[in-house]
């Protein structure tokens, strides 16, 4: 008869329990939807950030460029707000709520389905207002170097249009945390935001994120003019 011994029985499950190495490893699987011209469109990569390498299941090393470029959700909740180029809010004050979505980049609508320009845009600078005229749904480009007051421009532009039924984006790209908030601070003491979204991608943002930053700006401002049929 074999006699068990409880002294030895308690060592080996002791040494194997010291033996014992645990390793987690977390996966994170997506599903690749089309692949072509060196560029594959995946889906189920949720924890994926932009910049970040991804590897495929031959071994081919990519980069993610972009996150949710086919669906930015827009609404008429952004007003006000602060985002990033994910169309997120960076303002601290809780998620946007949106039913709808746009693609980030789409083409611009035709020139036959667009109001025609017949209404001044007034920016509040009299020396451009007297010699350059603007009208809303115009382009204009604001040129010039660093520290050449460009975004005074914009901001008083903006800071102009309240009780004038325009609604204003500004996309801030590659600039100061503290200017951006300055802007924004600027345009809540005025009752300005009311009306305005910012979309903010500052310096340290990555490449890729600023460089959607201008066509999340652009999508939410058709919206925008499409829901109060100003396009």
């Amino acid at each position: 008869m074999v006699t068990i011994r409880a002294d030895e029985t308690s060592n080996i499950i002791r040494e194997r329990i010291e033996q014992y190495n645990r390793e987690v490893k977390i996966v994170n699987t997506g599903t690749v939807l089309q692949v072509g011209d060196g560029i594959a469109r995946i889906h189920g990569l949720d924890e994926v950030m932009a910049g970040e390498l991804v590897e495929f299941e031959e071994g081919t090393i990519g980069i993610a460029l972009n996150l949710e470029s086919n669906n930015i959700p827009v609404s008429e909740a952004y007003l006000g707000r602060v985002v990033n180029a994910l169309a997120k809010s960076i303002d601290g004050r809780g998620e946007i709520s949106a039913s709808e979505f746009k693609l980030i980049e789409s083409a611009a609508p035709d020139i036959i389905s667009r109001h025609f320009v017949y209404e001044p845009l007034q920016t509040g600078l009299i020396a451009i207002d007297s010699m350059i005229p603007i009208g809303h749904g115009q382009r204009e480009l604001i040129n010039g170097d660093r520290q050449t007051s460009k975004t005074t421009v914009a901001t008083d532009t903006i800071l102009n249009q309240q009780g004038q039924n325009v609604i204003c984006v500004y996309v801030a790209i590659g600039q100061k945390a503290s200017s951006v908030a300055q802007v924004v601070t600027t345009l809540q003491e005025r009752e300005a935001m009311e009306n305005t979204i910012v979309v903010d991608e500052t310096a340290d943002s990555p490449a890729t994120l600023q460089y959607l930053a201008p066509y999340t700006g652009a999508a939410l401002a058709e919206y925008l003019c499409i829901v109060n049929d100003t396009l």
